[in-house]
Protein backbone atom coordinates (compact mmCIF):
# COMPACT_ATOMS: atom_id res chain seq x y z
CA UNK A 1 0.00 0.00 0.00
CA UNK A 2 1.23 3.42 -0.75
CA UNK A 3 1.96 5.91 1.84
CA UNK A 4 -1.16 7.79 2.33
CA UNK A 5 -0.94 12.00 1.97
CA UNK A 6 -3.61 12.26 4.32
CA UNK A 7 -2.87 10.62 7.72
CA UNK A 8 -5.40 12.17 9.35
CA UNK A 9 -8.56 12.00 7.06
CA UNK A 10 -11.48 9.41 6.63
CA UNK A 11 -14.86 9.50 5.61
CA UNK A 12 -16.43 13.12 6.26
CA UNK A 13 -18.77 12.84 9.58
CA UNK A 14 -21.50 14.00 7.41
CA UNK A 15 -21.19 10.89 5.32
CA UNK A 16 -21.22 8.54 7.99
CA UNK A 17 -24.06 10.36 10.05
CA UNK A 18 -26.12 10.53 6.70
CA UNK A 19 -25.18 6.56 6.31
CA UNK A 20 -26.58 6.09 9.80
CA UNK A 21 -29.58 7.78 9.33
CA UNK A 22 -30.75 5.40 6.31
CA UNK A 23 -29.42 2.77 7.91
CA UNK A 24 -32.07 2.78 10.57
CA UNK A 25 -34.73 5.52 9.02
CA UNK A 26 -34.07 8.66 11.27
CA UNK A 27 -34.79 11.84 10.31
CA UNK A 28 -32.13 13.63 8.97
CA UNK A 29 -30.78 17.01 10.21
CA UNK A 30 -27.37 16.31 10.13
CA UNK A 31 -25.74 17.05 6.92
CA UNK A 32 -26.56 20.66 5.66
CA UNK A 33 -29.20 20.37 2.67
CA UNK A 34 -32.79 21.21 2.02
CA UNK A 35 -35.14 18.98 1.75
CA UNK A 36 -37.54 21.39 0.08
CA UNK A 37 -38.14 22.64 -3.71
CA UNK A 38 -35.69 24.12 -5.80
CA UNK A 39 -36.96 27.42 -7.62
CA UNK A 40 -39.55 27.00 -10.12
CA UNK A 41 -37.62 29.54 -12.42
CA UNK A 42 -34.72 28.21 -11.63
CA UNK A 43 -35.16 24.68 -12.62
CA UNK A 44 -37.53 25.65 -15.50
CA UNK A 45 -34.11 27.82 -16.54
CA UNK A 46 -32.10 25.04 -16.25
CA UNK A 47 -34.26 22.48 -18.32
CA UNK A 48 -34.48 25.21 -20.99
CA UNK A 49 -30.77 25.59 -20.93
CA UNK A 50 -30.84 21.59 -21.83
CA UNK A 51 -32.84 22.06 -24.74
CA UNK A 52 -31.14 24.48 -25.77
CA UNK A 53 -28.67 22.53 -26.58
CA UNK A 54 -26.14 24.11 -23.49
CA UNK A 55 -24.64 20.54 -22.41
CA UNK A 56 -21.16 20.78 -23.69
CA UNK A 57 -17.96 22.44 -21.60
CA UNK A 58 -18.55 25.80 -20.76
CA UNK A 59 -15.90 28.70 -20.63
CA UNK A 60 -13.08 27.75 -17.95
CA UNK A 61 -13.80 30.77 -16.04
CA UNK A 62 -17.61 30.58 -16.31
CA UNK A 63 -20.16 31.80 -18.86
CA UNK A 64 -20.04 35.69 -19.87
CA UNK A 65 -24.00 35.91 -18.73
CA UNK A 66 -22.92 34.48 -15.19
CA UNK A 67 -19.94 36.03 -14.83
CA UNK A 68 -21.84 39.54 -14.93
CA UNK A 69 -24.53 38.25 -13.28
CA UNK A 70 -22.44 37.88 -10.48
CA UNK A 71 -20.34 41.23 -10.77
CA UNK A 72 -24.04 43.10 -11.15
CA UNK A 73 -25.18 41.14 -7.77
CA UNK A 74 -21.94 41.75 -6.00
CA UNK A 75 -22.35 45.54 -6.60
CA UNK A 76 -26.28 45.33 -5.73
CA UNK A 77 -25.60 43.67 -2.36
CA UNK A 78 -21.54 45.19 -1.25
CA UNK A 79 -21.45 48.51 -3.52
CA UNK A 80 -18.31 46.62 -5.11
CA UNK A 81 -18.35 46.29 -8.89
CA UNK A 82 -15.86 42.94 -9.61
CA UNK A 83 -14.50 42.76 -13.30
CA UNK A 84 -16.92 40.01 -14.64
CA UNK A 85 -13.68 39.11 -17.20
CA UNK A 86 -10.77 38.69 -14.76
CA UNK A 87 -11.90 38.58 -11.53
CA UNK A 88 -15.31 36.09 -11.52
CA UNK A 89 -14.52 32.38 -11.61
CA UNK A 90 -17.27 30.01 -11.61
CA UNK A 91 -16.29 26.84 -9.38
CA UNK A 92 -17.55 23.49 -8.93
CA UNK A 93 -19.43 24.43 -5.59
CA UNK A 94 -17.78 26.27 -2.81
CA UNK A 95 -15.31 23.60 -1.90
CA UNK A 96 -13.72 23.49 -4.76
CA UNK A 97 -13.42 27.33 -4.74
CA UNK A 98 -11.46 27.02 -1.45
CA UNK A 99 -8.99 24.03 -2.41
CA UNK A 100 -8.34 26.24 -5.72
CA UNK A 101 -7.62 29.31 -3.80
CA UNK A 102 -5.34 27.51 -0.73
CA UNK A 103 -3.03 25.54 -3.88
CA UNK A 104 -2.96 28.94 -5.78
CA UNK A 105 -0.93 30.48 -3.21
CA UNK A 106 -0.08 28.59 -0.34
CA UNK A 107 3.67 26.46 -0.34
CA UNK A 108 5.25 23.52 1.00
CA UNK A 109 6.46 25.10 4.09
CA UNK A 110 3.38 27.85 4.36
CA UNK A 111 1.04 28.34 7.46
CA UNK A 112 -2.68 28.67 7.15
CA UNK A 113 -4.45 29.93 9.98
CA UNK A 114 -7.84 28.70 10.79
CA UNK A 115 -10.28 29.58 13.20
CA UNK A 116 -11.74 26.31 15.14
CA UNK A 117 -14.12 24.70 14.82
CA UNK A 118 -13.72 25.30 11.08
CA UNK A 119 -14.89 23.10 7.85
CA UNK A 120 -13.77 19.66 7.33
CA UNK A 121 -12.07 20.56 3.91
CA UNK A 122 -10.37 23.84 5.10
CA UNK A 123 -7.09 21.34 6.87
CA UNK A 124 -6.90 18.39 4.14
CA UNK A 125 -6.77 21.19 0.87
CA UNK A 126 -3.85 22.97 3.24
CA UNK A 127 -1.55 19.37 3.49
CA UNK A 128 -2.03 18.84 0.06
CA UNK A 129 -0.13 21.91 -0.49
CA UNK A 130 2.59 20.63 1.65
CA UNK A 131 1.60 23.64 4.37
CA UNK A 132 0.39 23.39 7.65
CA UNK A 133 -3.02 24.37 9.33
CA UNK A 134 -2.35 26.79 12.29
CA UNK A 135 -5.49 26.00 14.66
CA UNK A 136 -6.86 28.94 16.97
CA UNK A 137 -9.73 28.71 18.90
CA UNK A 138 -12.75 30.74 18.84
CA UNK A 139 -14.43 31.03 21.90
CA UNK A 140 -15.95 28.21 22.95
CA UNK A 141 -19.50 29.63 24.25
CA UNK A 142 -19.54 32.58 21.56
CA UNK A 143 -17.77 31.13 18.60
CA UNK A 144 -16.20 34.53 18.64
CA UNK A 145 -12.61 35.39 17.46
CA UNK A 146 -9.84 35.90 19.95
CA UNK A 147 -7.83 38.39 17.55
CA UNK A 148 -5.07 38.74 20.17
CA UNK A 149 -4.65 35.13 19.78
CA UNK A 150 -4.41 35.19 16.25
CA UNK A 151 -1.97 37.67 15.93
CA UNK A 152 0.28 35.74 18.49
CA UNK A 153 -0.06 32.98 15.60
CA UNK A 154 0.72 34.38 13.13
CA UNK A 155 5.14 34.16 12.01
CA UNK A 156 7.32 34.80 8.73
CA UNK A 157 5.49 31.25 7.89
CA UNK A 158 2.44 32.62 7.76
CA UNK A 159 0.62 32.76 4.36
CA UNK A 160 -3.10 32.99 4.44
CA UNK A 161 -5.91 33.99 7.10
CA UNK A 162 -9.21 31.65 6.73
CA UNK A 163 -12.49 33.19 8.00
CA UNK A 164 -15.70 31.69 7.83
CA UNK A 165 -19.08 34.09 8.03
CA UNK A 166 -21.89 33.39 8.93
CA UNK A 167 -19.96 30.81 10.95
CA UNK A 168 -20.41 26.32 10.09
CA UNK A 169 -21.49 25.36 12.28
CA UNK A 170 -22.30 27.78 15.18
CA UNK A 171 -23.87 30.17 12.69
CA UNK A 172 -22.05 33.17 14.92
CA UNK A 173 -20.90 36.46 12.27
CA UNK A 174 -18.19 38.52 11.80
CA UNK A 175 -19.00 42.18 13.37
CA UNK A 176 -17.66 45.14 11.54
CA UNK A 177 -15.12 45.46 14.39
CA UNK A 178 -14.24 42.11 13.76
CA UNK A 179 -13.47 43.02 9.76
CA UNK A 180 -10.98 46.05 10.68
CA UNK A 181 -9.09 43.75 12.99
CA UNK A 182 -9.07 41.62 9.61
CA UNK A 183 -7.42 44.27 8.02
CA UNK A 184 -5.36 45.64 10.70
CA UNK A 185 -3.82 41.80 10.59
CA UNK A 186 -3.36 41.82 6.93
CA UNK A 187 -2.29 45.58 6.51
CA UNK A 188 0.88 45.30 5.20
CA UNK A 189 1.75 42.04 5.51
CA UNK A 190 2.21 39.20 3.04
CA UNK A 191 -0.62 37.63 4.45
CA UNK A 192 -3.21 36.65 1.92
CA UNK A 193 -7.51 36.00 3.46
CA UNK A 194 -9.77 33.12 2.17
CA UNK A 195 -13.14 34.70 2.90
CA UNK A 196 -15.79 31.48 2.97
CA UNK A 197 -18.97 33.25 2.89
CA UNK A 198 -21.71 30.81 1.49
CA UNK A 199 -23.94 31.44 3.66
CA UNK A 200 -23.83 35.24 3.25
CA UNK A 201 -27.73 36.30 2.57
CA UNK A 202 -28.64 33.50 5.62
CA UNK A 203 -28.74 36.41 8.50
CA UNK A 204 -31.16 37.31 10.85
CA UNK A 205 -32.49 40.20 12.87
CA UNK A 206 -31.62 43.04 11.03
CA UNK A 207 -27.83 42.27 10.89
CA UNK A 208 -25.67 43.07 7.74
CA UNK A 209 -23.35 40.45 6.29
CA UNK A 210 -19.74 41.75 6.69
CA UNK A 211 -18.20 40.49 3.52
CA UNK A 212 -14.50 40.94 2.54
CA UNK A 213 -16.06 42.75 -0.50
CA UNK A 214 -17.38 45.82 1.47
CA UNK A 215 -13.69 46.59 2.81
CA UNK A 216 -11.17 48.20 -0.33
CA UNK A 217 -8.40 47.08 1.50
CA UNK A 218 -9.05 43.07 2.45
CA UNK A 219 -10.70 43.36 -1.73
CA UNK A 220 -6.78 43.34 -2.60
CA UNK A 221 -5.80 40.53 -0.87
CA UNK A 222 -8.81 38.04 -0.87
CA UNK A 223 -10.42 35.06 -1.95
CA UNK A 224 -14.04 35.59 -1.30
CA UNK A 225 -15.86 32.30 -1.94
CA UNK A 226 -19.89 32.00 -2.93
CA UNK A 227 -22.28 29.10 -3.28
CA UNK A 228 -25.24 29.06 -5.01
CA UNK A 229 -26.19 25.70 -3.68
CA UNK A 230 -26.86 27.25 -0.31
CA UNK A 231 -28.54 30.19 -1.78
CA UNK A 232 -30.97 28.32 -3.93
CA UNK A 233 -31.50 24.92 -2.11
CA UNK A 234 -29.64 22.93 -4.65
CA UNK A 235 -26.41 21.72 -2.92
CA UNK A 236 -26.67 18.56 -5.36
CA UNK A 237 -25.94 20.64 -8.54
CA UNK A 238 -22.37 21.93 -6.72
CA UNK A 239 -22.14 25.20 -8.23
CA UNK A 240 -20.05 27.98 -6.40
CA UNK A 241 -17.80 31.06 -7.31
CA UNK A 242 -14.50 32.83 -6.34
CA UNK A 243 -14.24 36.93 -6.78
CA UNK A 244 -10.85 37.67 -6.08
CA UNK A 245 -8.55 40.95 -7.90
CA UNK A 246 -6.71 39.71 -11.22
CA UNK A 247 -3.66 38.73 -10.40
CA UNK A 248 -4.71 36.45 -7.48
CA UNK A 249 -8.11 35.09 -10.06
CA UNK A 250 -4.76 34.18 -12.55
CA UNK A 251 -3.47 32.09 -9.86
CA UNK A 252 -6.88 30.49 -9.07
CA UNK A 253 -7.63 29.59 -12.34
CA UNK A 254 -4.61 27.85 -13.24
CA UNK A 255 -5.47 25.40 -10.51
CA UNK A 256 -9.19 25.62 -11.32
CA UNK A 257 -8.48 24.46 -15.01
CA UNK A 258 -6.69 21.59 -14.04
CA UNK A 259 -8.85 20.85 -11.30
CA UNK A 260 -12.24 20.29 -12.61
CA UNK A 261 -12.05 22.75 -15.92
CA UNK A 262 -15.31 23.84 -16.02
CA UNK A 263 -18.84 23.53 -14.13
CA UNK A 264 -22.16 22.53 -15.28
CA UNK A 265 -22.94 24.25 -18.24
CA UNK A 266 -26.97 24.05 -17.76
CA UNK A 267 -27.22 25.34 -14.54
CA UNK A 268 -24.42 28.36 -14.95
CA UNK A 269 -27.07 29.49 -18.01
CA UNK A 270 -30.11 28.76 -15.51
CA UNK A 271 -28.41 30.70 -12.20
CA UNK A 272 -27.18 33.72 -15.02
CA UNK A 273 -31.21 33.82 -15.91
CA UNK A 274 -32.28 33.56 -12.04
CA UNK A 275 -30.11 36.42 -10.87
CA UNK A 276 -31.55 38.53 -13.50
CA UNK A 277 -35.30 37.95 -12.88
CA UNK A 278 -35.28 37.09 -9.45
CA UNK A 279 -33.16 39.05 -7.63
CA UNK A 280 -35.77 39.33 -4.72
CA UNK A 281 -34.72 35.74 -4.07
CA UNK A 282 -31.48 36.18 -2.23
CA UNK A 283 -32.82 39.34 -1.01
CA UNK A 284 -35.62 37.40 1.25
CA UNK A 285 -33.24 34.56 2.41
CA UNK A 286 -32.43 35.86 5.59
CA UNK A 287 -36.26 36.18 6.35
CA UNK A 288 -37.74 32.73 4.64
CA UNK A 289 -34.83 30.87 7.30
CA UNK A 290 -35.16 33.52 10.49
CA UNK A 291 -38.89 32.25 10.11
CA UNK A 292 -37.57 28.54 10.14
CA UNK A 293 -35.02 28.99 12.86
CA UNK A 294 -37.52 30.85 14.96
CA UNK A 295 -40.52 28.44 14.81
CA UNK A 296 -37.83 25.69 15.12
CA UNK A 297 -36.37 27.26 18.66
CA UNK A 298 -39.49 27.36 20.02
CA UNK A 299 -40.08 23.43 19.42
CA UNK A 300 -36.47 22.55 20.57
CA UNK A 301 -37.42 24.53 23.79
CA UNK A 302 -39.97 22.14 24.00
CA UNK A 303 -37.21 19.34 24.74
CA UNK A 304 -34.75 18.70 27.24
CA UNK A 305 -31.62 20.51 24.79
CA UNK A 306 -30.90 24.13 25.14
CA UNK A 307 -30.82 25.58 21.75
CA UNK A 308 -28.12 28.31 21.50
CA UNK A 309 -28.53 31.78 19.51
CA UNK A 310 -28.18 31.42 15.47
CA UNK A 311 -27.27 35.22 14.41
CA UNK A 312 -26.51 33.36 10.64
CA UNK A 313 -27.00 30.16 8.94
CA UNK A 314 -29.13 27.43 8.94
CA UNK A 315 -27.79 25.28 11.80
CA UNK A 316 -29.06 25.57 15.60
CA UNK A 317 -26.49 24.41 17.98
CA UNK A 318 -27.75 22.47 21.01
CA UNK A 319 -26.33 21.78 24.43
CA UNK A 320 -27.54 18.06 25.46
CA UNK A 321 -25.56 17.96 28.95
CA UNK A 322 -28.92 17.85 30.39
CA UNK A 323 -29.82 14.79 28.46
CA UNK A 324 -26.61 12.82 28.48
CA UNK A 325 -23.14 12.32 29.68
CA UNK A 326 -21.53 11.18 26.36
CA UNK A 327 -19.21 13.14 24.47
CA UNK A 328 -20.45 14.39 21.07
CA UNK A 329 -19.60 11.96 18.62
CA UNK A 330 -20.99 9.08 21.14
CA UNK A 331 -24.01 11.02 21.39
CA UNK A 332 -24.90 12.04 17.99
CA UNK A 333 -24.60 7.94 17.31
CA UNK A 334 -26.99 7.04 20.34
CA UNK A 335 -29.12 9.80 19.33
CA UNK A 336 -29.62 8.81 15.33
CA UNK A 337 -29.70 4.90 16.45
CA UNK A 338 -31.70 5.13 19.13
CA UNK A 339 -34.16 8.15 19.29
CA UNK A 340 -34.35 8.06 15.70
CA UNK A 341 -33.01 11.90 14.67
CA UNK A 342 -28.94 12.53 13.09
CA UNK A 343 -27.20 15.07 14.21
CA UNK A 344 -23.88 16.02 13.91
CA UNK A 345 -20.79 16.03 16.71
CA UNK A 346 -18.95 19.45 16.46
CA UNK A 347 -15.12 17.59 17.34
CA UNK A 348 -14.29 17.22 13.72
CA UNK A 349 -14.63 20.37 12.91
CA UNK A 350 -11.64 20.59 15.73
CA UNK A 351 -8.15 19.77 16.47
CA UNK A 352 -8.52 19.82 20.01
CA UNK A 353 -12.11 19.91 21.05
CA UNK A 354 -12.41 22.26 24.32
CA UNK A 355 -12.71 19.75 27.15
CA UNK A 356 -16.18 18.67 28.30
CA UNK A 357 -17.64 20.43 25.22
CA UNK A 358 -21.53 18.61 24.80
CA UNK A 359 -22.85 20.74 21.74
CA UNK A 360 -24.46 18.88 18.86
CA UNK A 361 -25.13 20.72 14.93
CA UNK A 362 -28.62 20.54 13.72
CA UNK A 363 -29.71 21.61 10.43
CA UNK A 364 -33.22 23.35 10.09
CA UNK A 365 -33.50 23.91 6.42
CA UNK A 366 -35.75 21.36 6.29
CA UNK A 367 -39.63 21.26 5.46
CA UNK A 368 -42.08 21.64 8.40
CA UNK A 369 -43.23 18.13 8.74
CA UNK A 370 -39.60 16.62 8.65
CA UNK A 371 -38.63 19.41 11.74
CA UNK A 372 -42.20 18.02 13.26
CA UNK A 373 -40.75 14.44 13.15
CA UNK A 374 -37.52 15.36 14.49
CA UNK A 375 -39.50 17.45 17.59
CA UNK A 376 -41.52 14.95 18.16
CA UNK A 377 -38.67 12.11 18.68
CA UNK A 378 -36.63 14.91 20.34
CA UNK A 379 -39.25 15.73 23.09
CA UNK A 380 -39.12 11.68 24.24
CA UNK A 381 -35.21 12.36 25.68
Amino acid sequence: MPQTKLPNVGTTIFTVMSQLAMEHGSVNLGQGFPDFSVPVRLVDELDKAMRAGHNQYAPMTGIPALRQAIAAKTRRVYGHLPDAETEVTVTSGATEAIFNAIHAVVRAGDEVIVLDPCYDSYEPAIDLAGARAVHVPLDPVTFAPDWRRVREAITPRTRMLMINSPHNPSGAMLSADDMREVEAIIDGSGIFLLSDEVYEHIVFDGARHESALRYPSLRERSFVVSSFGKTYHCTGWKVGYCIAPPALSAEFRKVHQYNVFCTFAPAQHAFAAMLDAEPEHYEQLGAFYQAKRDRFREQVLTTRLKPLPVPGGYFQLVDYSAVSDLDDAAFCRWLTIEKGVAAIPLSPFYAAPPPGQRLARLCFAKNDATLAAAIERLQAL
